[in-house]
């Protein structure tokens, strides 16, 4: 992938690009060609303080535009746009490295590269994650939609000059003003991989085109589901499906909850759902809640996938404790944790109500530390 810069010959290219595809997450969401025209003639795309770029993939297709401006300021900002058609397939990530690249190669030495997008953008954010990039502010009631006529909160991210040359991340610590009062500093959590695999399996964070594979998995395990899951009482419907998994997209950006995604790795196939919840970055330690599509049951894929995160949770995050818990009674849940080597601690009795509200069960809770 590479950025070639865009010329003042190819404005129908543009014009077409702007107006074509969709933006539901810029101010204008709808951009006409008299607005595009007027924007290049005031040199809105090409001047002293702005340069615009295609984005061109390996085999050298338009999928993408990105405007950098401010460029005389020591500190740029640039606006990216990938076309309908080519999202989902990560390019955002890698269009943003060529950016930072082509901001810290100018003379000058910028300090800094930032760019802005709605809260609920998450596409976006998760973008920024990928390419390096970090939350650095969120701004309530920023971000004006005129098409809705509604404000939303907007969000900050950044990445610096040191960062970018030495190939780190470093978080901003948000509770630094919090030391004078006796408050701890809140713990680094580290980089690391969205995506790994197994023997038979990928392994991955969550994103909004899974929707139709876990209703349909949903819907076909839902006898063996609502005996254990209180989720999974109400009939489900795409749309509950579709809510879950922004919010599950929102939470792991956040590193609040890491729920991944198992797939069969020949057939690419959903497998099931599981993740690191009840996360305690202080200590670090995790909960591994999981569960399996009912055509998958019997032939250790579960067990597969709780070894692997285990791993990840100890080796990548640096978990000093990783916990499963499930009904005393569930014991194909109990077989996955002792299958995977956790450790029975203790069963708490009447812990928790039975799925349908009904009935005191009890819980045990299995373990591995470091």
């Amino acid at each position: 992938m590479y950025l070639q810069e865009w010329t003042m010959e190819e404005q129908e290219q543009l014009i077409h690009f702007m107006t074509t595809n969709t933006w539901p997450y810029h101010g204008n969401s709808d951009p006409g060609r008299h607005l595009i025209e007027k924007t290049i003639e005031e040199g809105g795309y090409e001047s002293d303080e702005v340069k615009t770029f295609w984005v061109e993939n390996d085999a050298g297709e338009k999928v993408g535009i990105v405007k950098i401006y401010d460029l005389q300021d020591e500190i740029p900002l640039f606006d990216l746009r990938i076309a309908d058609m080519s999202r989902g397939y990560g390019y955002g990530p890698k269009a943003l490295r060529l950016v930072a690249e082509y901001v810290f190669g100018l003379p000058g030495k910028k300090i800094r590269l930032e760019g802005h997008t709605r809260q609920d953008n998450l596409a976006m954010r998760k973008t920024f994650e990928r390419a390096g990039f970090v939350k650095e502010a969120h701004l309530r009631k920023a971000w004006f939609s005129p098409k809705e006529h509604s404000y939303y909160d907007a969000v900050t991210y950044g990445i610096t000059r040191e960062d970018f040359m030495a190939g780190t991340t470093t978080p901003v610590i948000w509770e630094d003003g919090e030391k004078s009062r006796g408050s701890a500093a809140s713990p680094r959590i580290p980089d690391f991989a969205e995506s790994f695999e197994s023997e038979r399996l990928v392994i991955r964070a969550p994103e909004l085109g899974d929707a139709t594979d876990a209703w349909n998995a949903i819907r076909a395990s839902l006898p063996a589901l609502r005996k254990w899951m209180p989720w999974a009482q109400p009939e489900p419907e795409l749309h509950m499906t579709e809510e879950s998994l922004r919010k599950a997209v929102a939470n792991f950006i956040t590193r609040q909850d890491l729920r991944f995604h198992v797939y069969h790795k020949e057939t690419g196939k959903f497998v099931g759902s599981s993740g690191l919840h009840r996360i305690d970055w202080s200590i670090p330690k995790f909960e591994i809640g999981y569960w399996l599509a009912t055509e998958f049951e019997g032939q250790g894929y579960m067990t597969e996938a709780v070894k692997h995160i285990e791993k990840f949770a100890f080796e990548k995050l640096g978990a000093r404790r990783v916990e499963i818990r499930c009904d005393e009674e569930n014991m194909k849940s109990r077989s996955v944790a002792e299958r995977a080597g956790f450790t029975l601690e203790g069963i708490l009795k009447q812990d928790s109500l039975s799925p349908d509200g009904n009935v005191l069960r009890n819980t045990c809770i299995y373990a591995k530390i470091d």
